[in-house]
């Protein structure tokens, strides 16, 4: 596969719509001992976990990459987090892992499955709220990890116990832990020259780490096929790089629960209890205020402080603590930062670099900051590269209420009423970023890497009704959207051991479109599956030629396609027509071409007749359903 102009395409020149799924929710997670969020036994021994397993044991692999084929979802955004490589200390690699790894990807390749390989994390690390890291990032700069949760420098799953407050994880980027991780991985050279690690400074120690990791990796996955790429690094985030002032939460664009100041969470850290602020999860008001770290639990292990003390951001005066720089990490060098231009860009293109030099072919999926602005690149920069986008119906996620008459604008930050208003702003959402990625970003072509909705909206009826109407209503809308841009996608997620009860074992999240707690009749593949009829849905895997326009019609089961034919290309047109939406068959209009649907595998193969470029059109309809 390569990254050509604003598509991608196969070694035939076909311009490929690349469907799929995140594998998996609970990777994020060790497999022994159980990592889930939910439990707190053995979560302070990250020495010796596992996460081979992840995303699921390798003899049930066949059931699972059979049922994801027969859904049409062949491309994955596959979870590897730094933890499961490089866990047990600095430098030390899982074998077994990488080998379970290079297993599941083989074994992904019978079944036409390609991927490309996600380091993931989230909020930096299992101990400051996410996944990712390893342990010893943390310890390295001298964190006792035990005191983490205490003194406020994280809210964790595991400490908080159940039920954990919906989608509050978040809100740990702006806590002690993942901000002063973050800004020293991208900004430690600028931010603190103090602190090394090892003798190392602490940016290259940690950079330098986390790209060889994932070089391991690209060495264990070389030469197979369907490995396309790597992302560059998930939801990246500026820590506090960038901030105008260290003494107040402004700016600060997800506010719920207590939420601390920079200069707040450093005195935390350091064992000063705080009274700080506390937030309205959907509004962002403030509620009141909370004192934090009563007890003054200190985050640092015996002959440690705190970095930002030690690189003179703040001290203690006459016994009391001052800040003595509150714009300290808002200039660099004598300018104003741009921390997507100044810190995450170059990161990107060390590890785009350091990647190609083991694999050339290798596709970079760039991210940016969720929600925040993307670095620029231009053609020559975005070569092989794609733009990996994420994209959430943000008022239902954080409600879990499904309104589809109602929305947030994300772009416009306002209130969006009536049901076809909230379809179209949709739309505009994606129109949007698609013409960013063409427009600043090189050209390069867009994939979604992650959008979705939470399953356990409306107090989890549909659980125990079994009606999943309204997930499918909603993954309509999002596909919809998708079609009408023509744009790539990978749905979130596919989580192998989902409950009911305990979601995506990972900080409360339930976002699995399969669950065993749905599967009914393990012998048939569709069982297990949630709202399915909302996102197995007909579309062009492999066009001969350049797609003009994707439609379905849920209601009446209608798939309209057409597409600028190029004589060029002697592979046929491969259409994914689902058994799920035509279970008693369909026809086929197309006055241009010769079809054949190819037996079992609900691909529809098609060679025009014309032997000119132009535009040609495909209809499937029901049976039950013949406009013509």
């Amino acid at each position: 596969m390569i990254a050509s102009g604003q598509w991608f395409k196969d070694d035939y020149g076909r311009v490929e719509i690349l469907r799929g799924v995140n594998l998996a929710g609970s990777s994020k997670l060790p497999f022994k001992p159980d990592g889930a969020t939910w439990r707190r036994e053995s979560f302070y021994n990250y020495k010796d976990v596992s996460f081979v397993g992840r995303p699921f044991p390798l003899e049930e692999a066949d059931a699972h990459y059979a049922r994801l084929k027969r859904w049409g979802l062949t491309f994955l955004r596959f979870l590897v987090p730094w933890e499961a490589v490089e866990h047990a200390g600095p430098g030390i690699y899982d074998e077994d892992y990488l080998n379970y790894l290079s297993l599941m990807v083989e074994k992904a390749s019978r079944y036409g499955i390609s991927l490309f390989i996600d380091p993931h994390q989230d909020v930096w690390s299992r101990w400051t709220g996410g996944d990712g890291a390893p342990a010893w990032t943390l310890e390295k700069i001298g964190i006792r990890l035990e005191n983490i949760h205490a003194c406020g420098a994280a809210l964790l799953h595991q400490e908080y116990g159940d039920p954990f407050p919906k989608m509050v994880w978040p809100t740990n980027y702006e806590r002690y832990g993942a901000a002063t991780m973050f800004s020293l991985f991208f900004g430690g050279n600028d931010f603190a020259p103090a602190t090394r690690i090892d003798g190392v400074p602490v940016q290259e120690y940690l950079q330098d780490h986390y790209i060889n990791a994932f070089l391991e990796v690209a060495r264990r996955l070389q030469g197979f096929k369907n490995v396309v790429g790597f992302d560059s690094l998930n939801e990246p985030s500026s820590g506090w790089i960038g901030r105008s002032h260290l003494g107040t939460t402004r700016g600060v664009l997800m506010k719920a629960g207590p939420i601390p100041t920079p200069f707040q969470a450093m005195l935390l850290a350091s064992g000063y209890p705080q009274k700080i602020g506390r937030f309205n999860l959907v509004t962002g008001l403030r509620l009141g205020s909370k004192r934090i770290n009563r007890e003054g639990v200190s985050l640092w292990r015996e002959g440690h402080e705190c970095v930002w003390r030690e690189n003179g951001v703040w001290d203690v005066r006459r016994g009391r603590p001052v800040l003595l720089r509150p714009n300290y990490f808002l200039r660099a060098h004598g300018k104003l930062v741009n921390f997507s231009e100044d810190y995450l860009k170059p990161f990107i293109r060390k590890m785009s670099s350091r990647i190609h030099q083991i694999e050339p072919s290798s596709i970079m999926f760039i991210e940016g900051v969720p929600s925040r602005e993307e670095p620029s690149w231009s053609e020559a920069d975005g070569r092989q590269c794609a733009h990996a986008v994420h994209w959430y119906d943000s008022l239902m996620l954080l409600t879990k209420r499904h309104r589809n008459y109602m929305a947030i604008d994300i772009h416009a930050m306002k209130l969006v009423w009536g049901r076809r208003n909230v379809r179209e702003s949709f739309v505009r959402h994606f129109e949007q970023l698609r013409d960013k990625a063409r427009e600043e970003m090189g050209g390069m072509p867009i994939l979604v890497g992650e959008f979705g909705l939470a399953y356990d909206i409306e107090k989890r009826k549909a659980f125990s009704t079994g009606d999943f109407h309204k997930h499918v209503n909603a993954l309509e809308s999002y596909y919809n959207a998708l079609d009408a841009n023509l744009m790539n996608a990978t749905i979130w997620n596919y989580t192998a051991d989902n409950s009911n009860a305990h979601g995506d074992n990972w900080n409360g999240e339930d976002l699995s479109i399969f669950s065993p707690d749905q599967q009914f009749d393990p012998s048939h593949l569709d069982s297990g599956g949630r709202a399915v009829e909302g996102f197995c849905r007909p579309y062009p895997m492999k066009t001969a030629g350049t797609p003009v326009s994707i439609q379905f019609h849920h209601d009446d089961r209608i798939f309209h396609f057409s597409w600028e034919h190029d004589p060029e290309i002697e592979a046929p047109s491969e259409i994914y027509i689902p058994d799920i939406q035509y279970p008693e068959g369909y026809r086929i209009y197309m006055p241009q071409g010769d079809y054949e649907l190819t037996g079992g595998t609900q691909i529809l193969k098609i060679r025009c007749k014309c032997e000119e470029p132009r535009v040609v059109e495909l209809i499937v309809f029901p049976l039950d359903n013949q406009p013509f």
